[in-house]
């Protein structure tokens, strides 16, 4: 076990440090960075590093294999109404758990956060249950999208403009690092039972439409409440005098984190104790292996967004602020795009989604495939995103489009890319983009004299966005490949499960 563990905290050590290294080149060199935030920062990554490292291995251990059994008996029991129910009270559940929820309900005061939470879990359990339908029968992903997301434009005329951006922001940081393992799990069980129609590709996509609910329902209260979502507070830095303020820092905000950890993870338990006792029946030493999963995925979240929270923050807020205040501020936009490129590499989900598609798919969409796709997707959004906070461009002016091209690729693409591409858009838009890039486009705006609510907001959509383009391309070209004569690209690909998934198979009307 301490191999494994060692394995990887050095797999989060190589995603965290080039991060790392960017910020600190940025300080020594154009960006002069006072000490409070430095030293807040490089303690926060050893606390990302240790506790990236303690939450894949649990999400290993315990968070896929409790969704991949839990999904399995759902399905084989045949009966659709508990299928129905179950999914909708577990995406309800886990959403209100998911820590980044809370911080959306922080930063629109105009709706009380108990109503903003309650509307927002609704609607991530309504869209699970359609989502699990959807792979059940079989439907078309594209056809419901092309629904949803065509609704969700329409509904823009009518909500306030401060509303829209947190709106769209929402569909991303409410799929994290809690939902997401659960939610993606769900589907390797269902697959696993054999029911669908679509083999493989039907584990993916209830992220995708699991990231709808919560747009939606931002948006409809923000039709209700008729208001603004309220004003911007500036971060503030502790002082940092000496190595035991810089501890004080971290030990003040621990027990909050480790309390929302616990809060976010306690359903999952529940819900496997439930179907152990009633249903699954496991043997004693894997369920002593999926409890001691559950620890280290509590030890390794609560590590990671203590780290994150105290120390990303208020140096993404400073960096934005001071390169934004640069004579040549153009310089942000590259800056911007090396750092989005490396900082996907930090999302804890990310891992798991990577790894998942490689053994769903028996290798044929590598991880280091995936990995490039999600990082060049978001350098590119990263660098739209900074381009619109120095001009103050109007933010559907580039999602509408980015949907529009998005949508259009979905029915052109093998199915199982369309999929993995819209999961892949709620999985990219995690903790670090909460954390880090939010607040460093907040400080560019604030930098600038723009709006913070409707210009530095809507950076996690733009995160949420791009990935469904980048990897939809590369199904694009793999059809293109698959179309010539080379037998080793057209054969079907045994998956992990021992099915065979033909990645260039039609999607069912």
């Amino acid at each position: 076990m301490n191999k494994k563990l060692n394995e990887k905290i050095s797999e989060s050590l190589s995603c965290v440090l080039p991060v790392t290294c960017i910020v600190l080149l940025l300080c020594i060199t154009i960006t002069p960075m006072p000490l409070d935030p430095l030293m807040l920062f490089l303690a926060g990554a050893a606390f990302l590093i240790v506790g990236m490292g303690f939450f894949t291995l649990g999400a290993d251990m315990a968070m896929m294999p409790i969704g991949e059994r839990v999904g399995a008996k759902l399905t084989s029991s045949g009966r659709l109404p508990l299928i129905a129910l179950a999914c909708f009270i577990i995406g309800a559940v886990i959403t209100m758990a998911e820590p980044d929820l809370k911080v959306l309900a922080n930063q629109t005061p105009a709706v009380p956060d108990a109503v903003l939470m309650v509307s927002v879990a609704v609607g991530v359990g309504i869209f699970l249950a359609l989502a699990f339908l959807r792979s059940l029968f079989g439907w078309s992903l594209s056809r419901i999208l092309l629904v949803c997301y065509g609704v969700l434009f329409l509904l823009t005329a009518f909500v306030p403009g401060d509303f829209l951006a947190v709106a769209f922001d929402s569909g991303g940081v409410t799929t994290g690092p809690i939902t997401v393992p659960f939610i993606m799990a769900l589907g390797v069980g269902l697959t696993s039972v054999g029911r669908t129609r679509e083999g493989g590709s039907s584990s993916f996509g209830l992220v995708a439409l699991c990231s709808v609910g919560p747009i939606l329902s931002v948006m409809l209260l923000g039709m209700a409440y008729s208001s603004s979502s309220g004003s911007y507070t500036p971060f503030t830095i502790p002082e940092i005098a000496n190595s035991q303020d810089l501890w004080l820092a971290f030990q003040r905000q621990f027990p909050e984190y480790a309390l929302e950890v616990f809060s976010a993870l306690f359903p999952i338990l529940l819900f496997f104790l439930i179907f152990q006792v009633f249903f699954l029946r496991l043997r004693r030493r894997q369920v002593v292996k999926i409890l001691v999963g559950m620890l280290y995925s509590y030890i390794g979240l609560t590590l990671f967004l203590t780290g994150v929270n105290v120390g990303f923050m208020p140096a993404g807020n400073y960096l934005g602020m001071q390169l934004a205040s640069l004579p040549y501020r153009w310089i942000m936009v590259p800056v911007g795009m090396v750092i989005g490129y490396y900082i996907v590499k930090a999302e804890p989900a990310v891992q798991v989604l990577n790894k998942q598609v490689e053994e769903i798919t028996g290798g044929t969409i590598p991880a280091k495939t995936m990995m490039l796709g999600l990082s060049v997707g978001m350098a590119i959004s990263l660098g739209l995103s900074i381009f619109r906070v120095l001009i103050g461009l109007p933010l559907l002016y580039l999602l509408a489009p980015g949907y529009a091209l998005a949508l259009g690729l979905s029915f052109v693409v093998p199915p199982i890319f369309t999929s993995i591409a819209f999961d892949s858009g709620g999985v990219a838009s995690g903790p670090m983009t909460a954390t880090f890039l939010l607040p460093f486009a907040m400080g560019a705006c604030e930098a600038v004299g723009g709006n913070i609510l409707t210009d530095a907001f809507g950076i996690v959509a733009m995160v949420a966005m791009t990935p469904l383009i980048i990897i939809q391309l590369i199904g694009l070209l793999y059809k293109v490949n698959a179309g010539k004569p080379k037998p080793s690209h057209t054969s079907p690909t045994p998956s992990a499960a021992g099915e065979i998934i033909d990645l260039n198979e039609e999607e069912p009307a």
